[in-house]
């Protein structure tokens, strides 16, 4: 349920950007920050959705959507307030999403390895 309502977030972030927040994003030069966080957002958000399908078979990946989720509210969620605030401090707690992300899918694998699927 999370995935799908942050692919819906998502989606409409996206009609925003390209739209609302068009000109504000080109004049603070930060489209591409944008569409960055975007991306990211409904590529997990996906993922998400997966792993809530594969939950039963596979535990460990509850974890691993746990560490996803935090990860989206802290890459995606730090570059969506760079880009639409223009805030450069926010950049800096990009990292830390990315960094939730990468241990979300390295939780993911091995919980997949765990199970022997």
């Amino acid at each position: 349920m999370v995935g799908m309502l942050l692919m819906a977030s998502g989606v409409a972030l996206g009609a925003f950007g390209a739209h609302a927040f068009k000109s504000m994003l080109a004049a603070s030069d930060r489209t591409d920050t944008f569409e960055l966080a975007i991306r990211y957002l409904m590529f997990h958000s996906l993922a998400l959705i997966l792993f809530g399908l594969l939950m039963e078979k596979i535990p460990g990946l509850r974890t691993a959507a746990v560490l996803l989720m935090a990860g989206i509210v802290f890459f995606s969620g730090s570059l969506l307030v760079l880009a639409l605030a223009d805030q450069p401090g926010w950049g800096a707690v990009a990292p830390i999403g990315g960094m939730a992300l990468i241990a979300g899918w390295a939780t993911a694998g091995w919980a997949v390895y765990k199970s022997k699927l």
